[in-house]
């Protein structure tokens, strides 16, 4: 990153006309449930809590909260997946079209609706029950999946690869995905998982936290020089251009060809709760980097992101305002390279 700061006038014009971005969110679509309740006594029939529910909420999860992310950014977005045809899918649709999110790339099979619930009471969760199905769509389901993406992918200047592992991240849909983002020439972002590590070949950048990157290469991370071999090794065996390694509360460090690792500083005050805090990270880089930011510059805004939202409790998302604030109350640093 250049010396010169008038880079913040940059990064907030790019902010300023993301609304002017739309992307395509593309991979496991969730429901999270909150059953908010008060417990009283312990059952007569097991010692658990017995929770007298007093309200439950709907939120959109998984693929979906990406999705959310850049809507509450002011982007476009549109979001691809597979759910069921079921009432828990129909909430999820509903909650979709009032966020104003393009569910165009849904498809309805013969699965059930992926849903998370999670029981809280006095403000703790006593319980979390899933409900889900982990095996691949079935050849038609992935057809129409892969027909409604190739209609959606024209109008879109970034494609997320949001992967939970439950089935519909596969081979056929990343070798299509990889196919169509370089001939049109649309960047690619994946966030991981290791287990599926391989069929990310071919994507711009993947987003990987540390254990991530360690369980992608087997190489420990709390050693000088391992974090730049890392990101080095995972780059060459996915032809990536750029690797973005999350490090929590020591910030990011990106990597990439010829350029090496760089390290980005945290810009978080205090940090109360990580959770969805790599969708807000995956979902300004996407942006920054559809608003014409180079690789570096994009990253340096997605720290700035994560900084705010992990200041946050439960599932949180940032608004354009707030990122345009934090701007300002950025440090003027050099992002230089490192030993890793």
């Amino acid at each position: 990153m250049a010396n010169d700061f008038p880079l913040r006038n940059r990064l907030k014009e790019v902010v300023q006309a993301f609304d002017s971005s739309s992307i395509l969110v593309i991979g496991d679509i969730m429901l999270d449930q909150f059953v908010w309740g008060e417990v009283s006594r312990i059952s007569p029939e097991a010692p658990v809590p017995v929770v007298n529910v007093q309200d439950e909420t709907f939120l959109l999860g998984g693929a979906a909260n990406v999705a959310n992310n850049l809507r509450s950014l002011g982007a476009g977005a549109y979001l691809s997946g597979i759910i069921g045809d079921d009432s828990h899918g129909r909430v999820l649709l509903d909650l979709a079209v009032k966020n104003h999110i393009g569910t165009e790339g849904i498809i309805q099979a013969r699965r059930p609706t992926t849903l998370k619930t999670r029981i809280v009471a006095r403000g703790q969760q006593v319980v979390r029950v899933d409900r889900e199905e982990r095996k691949q769509p079935s050849p038609d389901s992935m057809k129409a999946l892969l027909s409604a993406i190739s209609k959606i992918l024209t109008g879109c200047r970034c494609v997320i690869i949001s992967d939970y592992d439950k089935g519909v991240i596969s081979r056929p849909l990343m070798e299509f995905l990889a196919e169509e983002a370089s001939v049109r020439n649309v960047p690619l972002l994946a966030d991981p998982k290791p287990s599926n590590y391989i069929l990310y070949r071919g994507v711009t950048i993947v987003t990987p936290n540390e254990k991530e990157a360690r369980e992608m290469t087997g190489i420990r991370l709390d050693e000088a020089g391992n974090l730049a071999k890392a990101a080095a090794k995972i780059a060459e065996n996915l032809s990536a251009k750029g690797v973005l390694i999350t490090r929590g509360p020591r910030g990011m460090a990106l990597w990439q060809e010829d350029r090496g690792l760089f390290s980005i500083p945290t810009m978080a005050r205090e940090v109360f709760d990580v959770t969805g805090a790599g969708d807000t990270v995956i979902s300004v880089l996407a942006l920054g980097l559809a608003g014409g930011l180079k690789m570096c510059e994009a990253a340096y805004l997605a720290n700035i992101a994560a900084g705010i939202v992990v200041g946050k409790v439960g599932t949180a998302a940032v608004s354009r305002e707030e990122l345009l604030s934090a701007i300002d109350r950025a440090p003027d640093i050099k992002l230089t390279a490192s030993a890793g």
